[in-house]
Protein backbone atom coordinates (compact mmCIF):
# COMPACT_ATOMS: atom_id res chain seq x y z
CA UNK A 1 0.00 0.00 0.00
CA UNK A 2 2.98 2.32 1.19
CA UNK A 3 4.51 1.95 -2.19
CA UNK A 4 1.18 2.71 -4.44
CA UNK A 5 1.01 5.98 -2.52
CA UNK A 6 4.70 6.67 -3.24
CA UNK A 7 3.91 6.15 -7.33
CA UNK A 8 0.87 8.53 -7.02
CA UNK A 9 2.82 10.74 -5.26
CA UNK A 10 5.52 10.31 -8.32
CA UNK A 11 3.12 10.71 -10.64
CA UNK A 12 1.38 13.91 -8.94
CA UNK A 13 4.96 15.90 -8.87
CA UNK A 14 5.68 15.02 -12.69
CA UNK A 15 4.04 16.24 -16.29
CA UNK A 16 2.78 14.17 -18.89
CA UNK A 17 5.29 11.96 -20.57
CA UNK A 18 4.78 13.06 -24.16
CA UNK A 19 4.67 16.71 -23.51
CA UNK A 20 8.52 18.59 -24.23
CA UNK A 21 10.67 20.51 -21.74
CA UNK A 22 11.14 24.06 -22.15
CA UNK A 23 13.75 25.57 -19.97
CA UNK A 24 14.41 28.97 -19.22
CA UNK A 25 17.74 30.60 -20.23
CA UNK A 26 18.29 34.05 -18.94
CA UNK A 27 18.63 34.01 -15.37
CA UNK A 28 19.36 36.66 -12.93
CA UNK A 29 22.25 35.47 -10.96
CA UNK A 30 25.00 37.63 -9.18
CA UNK A 31 27.58 35.52 -10.51
CA UNK A 32 26.41 35.73 -14.19
CA UNK A 33 28.81 37.88 -16.12
CA UNK A 34 26.63 38.75 -18.75
CA UNK A 35 23.89 40.23 -15.84
CA UNK A 36 26.54 43.14 -15.38
CA UNK A 37 27.51 45.82 -18.27
CA UNK A 38 31.46 45.42 -17.80
CA UNK A 39 30.72 41.81 -18.57
CA UNK A 40 32.72 41.35 -15.28
CA UNK A 41 31.45 40.28 -11.41
CA UNK A 42 32.41 43.02 -8.99
CA UNK A 43 35.01 42.38 -6.70
CA UNK A 44 36.51 43.61 -3.73
CA UNK A 45 37.69 46.84 -5.00
CA UNK A 46 34.23 47.75 -6.78
CA UNK A 47 31.13 48.95 -6.11
CA UNK A 48 28.24 46.74 -7.12
CA UNK A 49 25.13 49.22 -8.31
CA UNK A 50 21.61 48.25 -8.85
CA UNK A 51 19.47 50.91 -10.07
CA UNK A 52 16.90 52.31 -7.54
CA UNK A 53 13.96 52.01 -10.26
CA UNK A 54 15.19 48.61 -11.08
CA UNK A 55 12.68 46.00 -9.81
CA UNK A 56 15.05 42.62 -9.29
CA UNK A 57 15.37 39.15 -7.84
CA UNK A 58 18.98 38.12 -7.52
CA UNK A 59 20.02 34.41 -6.50
CA UNK A 60 24.11 34.71 -4.82
CA UNK A 61 25.54 31.16 -4.96
CA UNK A 62 28.79 32.57 -3.18
CA UNK A 63 30.01 34.76 -1.18
CA UNK A 64 31.32 38.09 -2.66
CA UNK A 65 33.58 40.74 -1.65
CA UNK A 66 32.54 44.06 -2.54
CA UNK A 67 33.55 47.74 -1.40
CA UNK A 68 29.61 48.40 -2.06
CA UNK A 69 26.40 48.07 -2.29
CA UNK A 70 23.30 49.95 -4.06
CA UNK A 71 20.47 48.31 -3.45
CA UNK A 72 17.45 48.70 -5.80
CA UNK A 73 13.73 50.49 -3.96
CA UNK A 74 12.17 47.01 -4.76
CA UNK A 75 14.18 43.78 -4.48
CA UNK A 76 15.40 41.03 -3.15
CA UNK A 77 18.51 38.57 -3.11
CA UNK A 78 18.47 35.10 -2.22
CA UNK A 79 21.07 33.49 -1.28
CA UNK A 80 22.22 30.50 -1.12
CA UNK A 81 23.80 28.16 1.82
CA UNK A 82 27.41 29.65 2.76
CA UNK A 83 26.81 32.87 0.11
CA UNK A 84 26.99 36.54 1.27
CA UNK A 85 28.28 39.79 0.98
CA UNK A 86 31.37 41.00 2.84
CA UNK A 87 34.34 43.82 2.82
CA UNK A 88 37.60 42.68 2.26
CA UNK A 89 40.12 44.56 5.02
CA UNK A 90 42.48 46.01 2.50
CA UNK A 91 43.18 46.48 -1.32
CA UNK A 92 42.44 43.25 -3.48
CA UNK A 93 45.15 42.45 -5.93
CA UNK A 94 43.90 42.40 -9.30
CA UNK A 95 40.85 44.28 -9.01
CA UNK A 96 39.81 47.73 -10.42
CA UNK A 97 38.14 50.30 -8.46
CA UNK A 98 35.23 51.14 -10.62
CA UNK A 99 30.95 50.75 -10.66
CA UNK A 100 29.82 48.16 -12.07
CA UNK A 101 25.98 48.57 -12.70
CA UNK A 102 23.62 45.18 -12.88
CA UNK A 103 21.45 45.59 -16.40
CA UNK A 104 17.90 46.27 -17.01
CA UNK A 105 16.28 42.36 -16.83
CA UNK A 106 12.79 43.39 -17.67
CA UNK A 107 13.72 43.34 -21.49
CA UNK A 108 13.42 39.48 -21.32
CA UNK A 109 10.06 38.15 -22.85
CA UNK A 110 8.66 34.80 -22.15
CA UNK A 111 7.58 34.98 -26.32
CA UNK A 112 10.93 35.17 -27.76
CA UNK A 113 11.99 31.83 -28.80
CA UNK A 114 15.68 32.38 -28.64
CA UNK A 115 15.22 32.33 -24.72
CA UNK A 116 14.10 28.53 -24.37
CA UNK A 117 15.85 25.40 -24.68
CA UNK A 118 13.54 22.45 -25.76
CA UNK A 119 14.45 18.54 -24.36
CA UNK A 120 12.49 15.46 -24.99
CA UNK A 121 13.10 14.64 -21.18
CA UNK A 122 14.32 15.73 -17.94
CA UNK A 123 17.52 14.42 -18.37
CA UNK A 124 17.98 15.51 -22.17
CA UNK A 125 18.01 19.02 -21.00
CA UNK A 126 21.09 17.79 -18.31
CA UNK A 127 22.50 16.04 -21.13
CA UNK A 128 21.97 19.35 -23.34
CA UNK A 129 19.95 17.06 -26.13
CA UNK A 130 18.06 20.01 -27.68
CA UNK A 131 15.33 19.65 -29.98
CA UNK A 132 14.70 22.00 -32.99
CA UNK A 133 11.28 23.63 -33.31
CA UNK A 134 9.65 26.39 -35.34
CA UNK A 135 9.33 29.73 -33.52
CA UNK A 136 5.65 28.96 -32.48
CA UNK A 137 6.60 25.98 -30.67
CA UNK A 138 9.85 26.99 -29.36
CA UNK A 139 7.56 28.90 -26.97
CA UNK A 140 5.82 26.63 -24.07
CA UNK A 141 2.93 24.80 -25.45
CA UNK A 142 -0.60 24.45 -23.23
CA UNK A 143 0.77 20.91 -22.92
CA UNK A 144 4.69 21.23 -21.87
CA UNK A 145 6.96 21.49 -18.91
CA UNK A 146 8.12 25.16 -18.41
CA UNK A 147 11.47 24.46 -16.21
CA UNK A 148 13.51 27.29 -14.83
CA UNK A 149 16.74 26.32 -13.22
CA UNK A 150 16.66 25.13 -9.57
CA UNK A 151 19.79 27.45 -8.59
CA UNK A 152 18.57 30.41 -10.27
CA UNK A 153 16.57 33.26 -10.20
CA UNK A 154 14.84 35.36 -12.95
CA UNK A 155 12.66 37.67 -14.16
CA UNK A 156 10.61 37.23 -17.71
CA UNK A 157 7.98 39.46 -19.02
CA UNK A 158 4.75 37.87 -19.71
CA UNK A 159 2.78 40.04 -21.75
CA UNK A 160 0.65 38.39 -24.05
CA UNK A 161 -2.45 39.11 -26.82
CA UNK A 162 -4.60 36.73 -24.73
CA UNK A 163 -5.06 37.35 -20.74
CA UNK A 164 -3.76 34.32 -19.08
CA UNK A 165 -1.08 31.25 -20.37
CA UNK A 166 -1.91 27.85 -19.84
CA UNK A 167 0.99 25.26 -19.59
CA UNK A 168 0.80 22.05 -18.17
CA UNK A 169 3.31 22.79 -15.02
CA UNK A 170 6.10 24.94 -13.78
CA UNK A 171 9.08 24.13 -12.13
CA UNK A 172 10.91 26.74 -9.86
CA UNK A 173 13.88 26.54 -7.74
CA UNK A 174 13.12 22.82 -7.90
CA UNK A 175 10.02 22.47 -6.91
CA UNK A 176 7.15 21.36 -9.59
CA UNK A 177 3.54 23.59 -9.73
CA UNK A 178 0.98 21.79 -11.23
CA UNK A 179 -2.01 23.09 -9.04
CA UNK A 180 -3.43 26.27 -10.64
CA UNK A 181 -4.43 27.33 -6.64
CA UNK A 182 -0.75 26.55 -5.42
CA UNK A 183 0.97 28.32 -8.16
CA UNK A 184 -1.43 31.49 -8.28
CA UNK A 185 -0.69 31.92 -4.42
CA UNK A 186 3.16 31.51 -5.27
CA UNK A 187 2.52 34.23 -7.51
CA UNK A 188 1.56 36.47 -5.11
CA UNK A 189 4.30 36.25 -2.97
CA UNK A 190 6.91 39.13 -3.22
CA UNK A 191 9.27 36.52 -5.15
CA UNK A 192 6.83 35.69 -7.66
CA UNK A 193 6.17 38.92 -8.22
CA UNK A 194 9.05 39.97 -9.01
CA UNK A 195 9.92 37.32 -11.15
CA UNK A 196 6.73 37.04 -13.36
CA UNK A 197 5.65 40.88 -14.36
CA UNK A 198 3.44 41.27 -16.98
CA UNK A 199 0.52 41.71 -18.60
CA UNK A 200 -1.26 38.07 -18.27
CA UNK A 201 -0.72 35.53 -16.12
CA UNK A 202 0.88 32.09 -16.07
CA UNK A 203 -1.30 29.16 -15.41
CA UNK A 204 -0.91 25.67 -14.61
CA UNK A 205 -2.82 22.91 -15.30
CA UNK A 206 -3.56 22.74 -18.77
CA UNK A 207 -5.65 20.01 -20.26
CA UNK A 208 -2.69 17.26 -21.38
CA UNK A 209 -2.16 16.01 -25.44
CA UNK A 210 -4.48 12.79 -25.46
CA UNK A 211 -4.01 12.33 -29.10
CA UNK A 212 -1.71 10.32 -29.93
CA UNK A 213 -1.23 11.61 -33.95
CA UNK A 214 -0.19 14.95 -31.84
CA UNK A 215 -1.85 18.39 -30.95
CA UNK A 216 -1.25 22.07 -31.93
CA UNK A 217 1.09 23.96 -30.20
CA UNK A 218 -1.35 27.56 -30.23
CA UNK A 219 0.55 29.71 -30.09
CA UNK A 220 -0.69 31.16 -33.15
CA UNK A 221 -2.69 34.27 -31.37
CA UNK A 222 0.62 35.58 -30.80
CA UNK A 223 2.86 34.67 -33.52
CA UNK A 224 3.42 38.48 -34.68
CA UNK A 225 4.75 39.19 -31.02
CA UNK A 226 7.21 35.75 -31.34
CA UNK A 227 8.72 37.33 -34.53
CA UNK A 228 8.75 40.55 -33.33
CA UNK A 229 11.86 39.25 -31.28
CA UNK A 230 13.62 36.91 -33.75
CA UNK A 231 15.93 38.79 -36.46
CA UNK A 232 16.26 36.62 -39.93
CA UNK A 233 19.59 36.13 -41.44
CA UNK A 234 19.52 35.67 -45.09
CA UNK A 235 18.97 32.46 -46.72
CA UNK A 236 21.34 31.86 -49.45
CA UNK A 237 19.35 29.25 -51.32
CA UNK A 238 17.32 29.32 -54.34
CA UNK A 239 14.06 29.09 -53.18
CA UNK A 240 13.89 29.51 -49.56
CA UNK A 241 10.83 28.33 -47.52
CA UNK A 242 8.84 29.27 -45.18
CA UNK A 243 7.80 26.70 -42.45
CA UNK A 244 4.05 27.33 -41.11
CA UNK A 245 4.75 28.55 -37.08
CA UNK A 246 8.17 30.14 -38.41
CA UNK A 247 9.56 33.45 -38.54
CA UNK A 248 12.02 33.19 -40.75
CA UNK A 249 13.09 31.73 -44.54
CA UNK A 250 15.41 28.57 -44.42
CA UNK A 251 17.26 26.68 -46.73
CA UNK A 252 16.57 22.81 -46.29
CA UNK A 253 13.03 21.33 -46.70
CA UNK A 254 9.77 20.83 -45.99
CA UNK A 255 8.06 17.19 -45.42
CA UNK A 256 4.40 16.78 -45.38
CA UNK A 257 2.91 13.65 -44.33
CA UNK A 258 -0.47 12.68 -44.67
CA UNK A 259 -1.78 10.22 -41.48
CA UNK A 260 -4.19 7.98 -40.72
CA UNK A 261 -5.78 7.68 -37.47
CA UNK A 262 -3.51 4.66 -36.41
CA UNK A 263 -0.23 7.28 -36.43
CA UNK A 264 1.88 8.28 -33.47
CA UNK A 265 3.35 11.61 -33.44
CA UNK A 266 5.98 10.70 -30.65
CA UNK A 267 6.61 6.81 -32.02
CA UNK A 268 7.62 8.47 -35.12
CA UNK A 269 9.94 10.82 -33.99
CA UNK A 270 11.98 8.45 -32.49
CA UNK A 271 12.31 6.30 -35.34
CA UNK A 272 13.54 9.76 -37.29
CA UNK A 273 15.76 10.33 -34.42
CA UNK A 274 17.35 6.47 -34.32
CA UNK A 275 17.33 5.64 -38.21
CA UNK A 276 18.54 9.07 -39.53
CA UNK A 277 19.86 11.71 -37.25
CA UNK A 278 22.14 9.43 -35.60
CA UNK A 279 24.05 8.79 -38.85
CA UNK A 280 27.21 10.73 -39.12
CA UNK A 281 25.98 12.11 -42.74
CA UNK A 282 23.32 14.23 -40.85
CA UNK A 283 25.39 15.84 -38.50
CA UNK A 284 24.82 19.13 -38.86
CA UNK A 285 20.64 18.67 -39.86
CA UNK A 286 18.22 19.49 -37.27
CA UNK A 287 14.68 18.14 -37.82
CA UNK A 288 11.64 19.77 -36.16
CA UNK A 289 8.29 17.52 -36.35
CA UNK A 290 4.93 18.92 -35.45
CA UNK A 291 1.01 18.56 -35.87
CA UNK A 292 0.16 22.01 -37.76
CA UNK A 293 -3.30 22.74 -39.55
CA UNK A 294 -2.89 24.05 -43.20
CA UNK A 295 -5.57 26.75 -44.28
CA UNK A 296 -7.56 25.16 -47.03
CA UNK A 297 -8.73 27.71 -49.59
CA UNK A 298 -11.35 27.13 -52.25
CA UNK A 299 -10.10 27.54 -55.92
CA UNK A 300 -6.82 29.15 -54.03
CA UNK A 301 -8.69 32.00 -53.09
CA UNK A 302 -12.01 31.51 -50.38
CA UNK A 303 -10.83 30.36 -47.48
CA UNK A 304 -12.72 26.77 -46.79
CA UNK A 305 -11.31 25.52 -42.90
CA UNK A 306 -7.88 24.00 -42.19
CA UNK A 307 -6.93 20.11 -42.70
CA UNK A 308 -4.26 19.07 -39.84
CA UNK A 309 -1.19 17.47 -41.35
CA UNK A 310 2.58 16.52 -39.67
CA UNK A 311 5.34 18.95 -40.92
CA UNK A 312 9.20 17.70 -40.77
CA UNK A 313 11.28 20.71 -40.94
CA UNK A 314 14.83 19.86 -41.92
CA UNK A 315 17.64 22.40 -41.82
CA UNK A 316 20.90 22.30 -42.49
CA UNK A 317 23.38 24.42 -40.01
CA UNK A 318 26.29 23.79 -42.61
CA UNK A 319 24.16 24.70 -46.07
CA UNK A 320 24.84 21.92 -47.91
CA UNK A 321 22.79 19.09 -49.43
CA UNK A 322 22.33 16.78 -46.75
CA UNK A 323 18.93 18.56 -45.44
CA UNK A 324 17.36 17.91 -48.84
CA UNK A 325 19.14 14.06 -49.13
CA UNK A 326 17.76 13.76 -45.55
CA UNK A 327 14.26 14.92 -46.84
CA UNK A 328 14.44 11.95 -49.53
CA UNK A 329 15.39 9.23 -47.43
CA UNK A 330 12.24 10.15 -44.95
CA UNK A 331 9.96 10.57 -48.04
CA UNK A 332 10.72 6.84 -49.21
CA UNK A 333 11.09 5.36 -45.53
CA UNK A 334 7.00 6.74 -44.95
CA UNK A 335 5.99 5.88 -48.45
CA UNK A 336 7.35 1.92 -48.07
CA UNK A 337 6.37 1.42 -44.38
CA UNK A 338 2.97 4.13 -44.31
CA UNK A 339 0.56 0.79 -44.20
CA UNK A 340 2.60 0.06 -40.79
CA UNK A 341 3.46 3.35 -39.24
CA UNK A 342 -0.22 4.98 -40.02
CA UNK A 343 0.99 7.69 -43.25
CA UNK A 344 -0.98 7.31 -46.06
CA UNK A 345 1.02 9.84 -48.29
CA UNK A 346 4.14 11.74 -47.88
CA UNK A 347 5.98 14.40 -49.83
CA UNK A 348 8.48 17.43 -50.00
CA UNK A 349 9.41 21.05 -51.05
CA UNK A 350 13.24 21.42 -51.28
CA UNK A 351 14.76 25.11 -51.29
CA UNK A 352 16.33 24.24 -54.53
CA UNK A 353 13.30 23.84 -56.41
CA UNK A 354 12.65 20.52 -56.65
CA UNK A 355 9.99 18.75 -54.86
CA UNK A 356 8.56 15.10 -54.80
CA UNK A 357 5.36 13.54 -54.11
CA UNK A 358 2.95 16.71 -53.95
CA UNK A 359 3.22 20.21 -55.63
CA UNK A 360 1.51 23.61 -55.86
CA UNK A 361 -0.06 23.19 -59.15
CA UNK A 362 -1.44 19.13 -58.14
CA UNK A 363 -3.01 21.30 -54.99
CA UNK A 364 -4.25 24.09 -57.34
CA UNK A 365 -5.55 21.52 -59.20
CA UNK A 366 -7.52 19.05 -56.34
CA UNK A 367 -9.03 22.66 -55.04
CA UNK A 368 -10.91 23.64 -58.39
CA UNK A 369 -11.64 20.54 -58.67
CA UNK A 370 -13.21 19.74 -54.95
CA UNK A 371 -14.77 23.62 -55.53
CA UNK A 372 -16.43 22.58 -58.64
CA UNK A 373 -17.70 18.71 -56.94
CA UNK A 374 -19.28 21.16 -54.20
CA UNK A 375 -20.80 23.52 -56.43
CA UNK A 376 -22.41 20.72 -58.32
CA UNK A 377 -23.73 19.04 -55.19
CA UNK A 378 -25.19 22.20 -53.39
CA UNK A 379 -27.28 22.51 -57.23
CA UNK A 380 -28.32 18.80 -57.10
CA UNK A 381 -29.54 19.34 -53.21
CA UNK A 382 -31.53 22.77 -54.29
CA UNK A 383 -33.37 20.63 -56.71
CA UNK A 384 -34.23 18.22 -55.01
CA UNK A 385 -35.38 19.48 -52.44
CA UNK A 386 -37.67 21.97 -54.52
CA UNK A 387 -39.04 19.16 -56.46
CA UNK A 388 -40.29 17.23 -53.22
CA UNK A 389 -41.40 20.61 -52.55
CA UNK A 390 -39.34 21.08 -48.90
CA UNK A 391 -37.78 24.19 -50.42
CA UNK A 392 -40.16 26.93 -52.56
CA UNK A 393 -38.61 28.97 -54.76
CA UNK A 394 -39.70 32.54 -53.80
CA UNK A 395 -42.27 33.94 -56.67
CA UNK A 396 -41.05 37.20 -58.60
CA UNK A 397 -43.63 40.08 -57.36
CA UNK A 398 -46.12 41.72 -59.54
CA UNK A 399 -45.69 43.68 -61.66
CA UNK A 400 -46.92 47.26 -61.15
CA UNK A 401 -50.10 48.44 -62.87
CA UNK A 402 -49.46 51.33 -65.00
CA UNK A 403 -51.39 54.18 -64.73
CA UNK A 404 -54.68 54.72 -67.03
CA UNK A 405 -53.71 56.74 -69.54
CA UNK A 406 -56.59 58.76 -71.77
CA UNK A 407 -57.38 57.36 -75.35
CA UNK A 408 -54.75 57.65 -77.57
CA UNK A 409 -56.15 59.71 -80.76
CA UNK A 410 -56.70 57.41 -83.81
CA UNK A 411 -54.11 58.08 -86.51
CA UNK A 412 -55.12 60.14 -89.38
CA UNK A 413 -56.40 58.15 -92.04
CA UNK A 414 -54.69 58.03 -96.05
CA UNK A 415 -57.52 59.62 -97.46
CA UNK A 416 -57.09 62.19 -94.97
CA UNK A 417 -53.46 62.33 -95.77
CA UNK A 418 -53.71 62.42 -99.31
CA UNK A 419 -56.17 65.58 -99.10
CA UNK A 420 -53.72 67.32 -97.70
CA UNK A 421 -50.82 66.65 -99.31
CA UNK A 422 -53.39 67.19 -102.77
CA UNK A 423 -56.30 69.51 -102.01
CA UNK A 424 -56.41 73.40 -101.55
CA UNK A 425 -58.85 73.27 -99.37
CA UNK A 426 -58.79 75.16 -95.88
CA UNK A 427 -58.09 72.87 -92.56
CA UNK A 428 -60.85 73.07 -90.48
CA UNK A 429 -63.31 73.03 -93.44
CA UNK A 430 -66.66 70.66 -93.57
CA UNK A 431 -64.55 68.02 -95.29
CA UNK A 432 -61.66 68.03 -93.05
CA UNK A 433 -62.62 67.25 -89.46
CA UNK A 434 -58.94 65.89 -88.61
CA UNK A 435 -59.16 64.00 -85.92
CA UNK A 436 -61.27 64.01 -82.59
CA UNK A 437 -59.91 65.19 -79.73
CA UNK A 438 -61.37 64.57 -76.44
CA UNK A 439 -61.04 67.62 -75.22
CA UNK A 440 -62.55 69.76 -77.39
CA UNK A 441 -65.18 67.80 -79.97
CA UNK A 442 -66.90 66.32 -76.74
CA UNK A 443 -68.51 68.94 -74.74
CA UNK A 444 -69.05 65.97 -72.38
CA UNK A 445 -65.95 65.78 -71.08
CA UNK A 446 -65.55 69.56 -69.99
CA UNK A 447 -66.55 70.68 -67.12
CA UNK A 448 -69.91 71.94 -66.86
CA UNK A 449 -68.70 75.59 -65.79
CA UNK A 450 -70.79 78.45 -67.75
CA UNK A 451 -68.10 81.26 -66.52
CA UNK A 452 -65.47 79.08 -68.23
CA UNK A 453 -66.45 77.28 -70.88
CA UNK A 454 -69.59 79.51 -72.26
CA UNK A 455 -71.20 78.58 -75.42
CA UNK A 456 -70.01 81.51 -77.54
CA UNK A 457 -66.06 80.41 -76.68
CA UNK A 458 -67.09 76.36 -77.76
CA UNK A 459 -64.91 76.50 -80.55
CA UNK A 460 -61.79 77.99 -79.54
CA UNK A 461 -59.21 76.82 -82.12
CA UNK A 462 -59.79 78.72 -85.25
CA UNK A 463 -57.57 76.82 -88.24
CA UNK A 464 -56.33 78.86 -91.16
CA UNK A 465 -54.48 78.30 -94.26
CA UNK A 466 -51.40 79.64 -92.75
CA UNK A 467 -51.45 79.52 -88.94
CA UNK A 468 -53.86 78.03 -85.94
CA UNK A 469 -55.38 80.46 -83.61
CA UNK A 470 -55.62 79.27 -79.65
CA UNK A 471 -58.22 81.23 -77.77
CA UNK A 472 -57.85 81.44 -74.01
CA UNK A 473 -61.27 81.48 -72.36
CA UNK A 474 -59.75 83.70 -69.54
CA UNK A 475 -58.18 86.31 -71.42
CA UNK A 476 -59.81 88.19 -74.24
CA UNK A 477 -58.56 86.92 -77.91
CA UNK A 478 -57.78 90.88 -78.51
CA UNK A 479 -55.37 90.88 -76.03
CA UNK A 480 -53.60 87.50 -76.39
CA UNK A 481 -52.74 85.75 -79.65
CA UNK A 482 -50.59 83.06 -80.27
CA UNK A 483 -48.85 81.93 -83.28
CA UNK A 484 -48.03 78.21 -83.86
Amino acid sequence: MLKTLDMLLLLSLICTADALYKQWIPDTNFENQTNWDTGVIPCGNAVAHFPAERKVSVFVETAHAVKELRLPIVGEFIFNSGAGFFVPNGHEPGCESTTIKFKNTDLTRWFDPTLWLSAATEDDLEKKNFVFSVHEESVPCYYDHVVFKDSSSFRVDTSSNQAEIPVQCVSVFGNTFKDAGEFSRYLQTQTGQLQFHGSSSVTVGASVCGDPTGCSCDNTANHQRICDTVTCPSAPCKKPLRPMGHCCDVCGAIVTIQYAPTFQLETYRQRIQQMFLGHSQYKSVQVGMSKVFRPVRLLEMIPFGAKAEIQVVVVDKASGSEAEDLAREIVKDANSQGSSLGILEAGFQASSGSNNGQSGNAGMIAGIVFGIVIMLALVAILVILVNKRVVRMPSLPPMPSMPSMPSMPSMPSMSWLQRRSGSNEELGGPSDRGYDNPMFDKPTVLPDTPSLYAPEINMSISMGRSQVHFVNPVYDERETDFNA
